[in-house]
């Protein structure tokens, strides 16, 4: 006849006892650090996406309508704000797209281009060091050009290639089409500096 092999319960020890204990225990708070942990870093990056979106957008910058100050690819952040001086880059909504141009004249300022591309603002002649070739490009308006109030007169650094305020379809840009002022660039790092 075969044998049954018995099992045999024994009771844990102590020992056994406070082991198990200790390991629960030590799971137990490592699962509440783990969840806390979790939720910061959750309402931390709903906060990060809250103040890029309102505050200081990160764009990307396709296109080569700003060369030679800012190429295709580089991504640059920007400031919410309402107030532009000359000279400004902004990102501003036209037709579900963001475009990026540099203000030229702000609201009642009036605007001369000769046939050149020559920029005179109020009479005097615009100081563009960021221009590397002047050209009068694509435009249909009539000049000397006032700007209306509560616009901007946009332009492209890379003027002969640039739809901008020059034309009709684009004209100045309204202050709640403006997404903000560009300020610096971030990526790729060997162009990382101010605008």
């Amino acid at each position: 006849m075969k044998k049954k092999k018995e099992k045999i319960l024994t009771m844990p020890s102590l020992l056994e006892l406070e082991k198990e204990r200790d390991r629960e225990r030590h799971a137990l708070r490592w699962r509440r650090t783990f969840s806390s942990t979790l939720g910061v870093l959750i309402v931390v990056a709903a906060l990060a996406v809250l103040a890029a979106t309102m505050w200081v957008p990160v764009l990307q910058i396709y296109g080569n309508s700003m060369t030679p100050t800012l190429n295709e690819g580089e991504v640059v952040l920007s400031l919410k704000g309402s107030h532009f001086d000359t000279g400004d880059v902004i990102a501003f909504y036209y037709n579900n797209k963001v475009l990026v141009k540099r203000v030229i004249a702000g609201p009642g300022d009036w605007v001369y281009l000769d046939e050149d591309g020559v920029v005179f603002v109020n009479g005097q002649r615009l100081d563009e060091p960021y221009v590397s070739e002047n050209a009068l490009g694509e435009t249909d308006l009539e000049y000397p050009y006032q700007v209306p109030e509560d616009r901007w007169f946009v332009m492209g650094d890379h003027r002969s290639v640039s739809l901008d305020s020059r034309t009709k379809a684009i004209g100045p840009i309204a202050e709640e089409q403006i997404i903000g002022k560009l300020v610096t660039k971030l990526w790729p790092p060997a162009s990382l500096g101010g605008i």
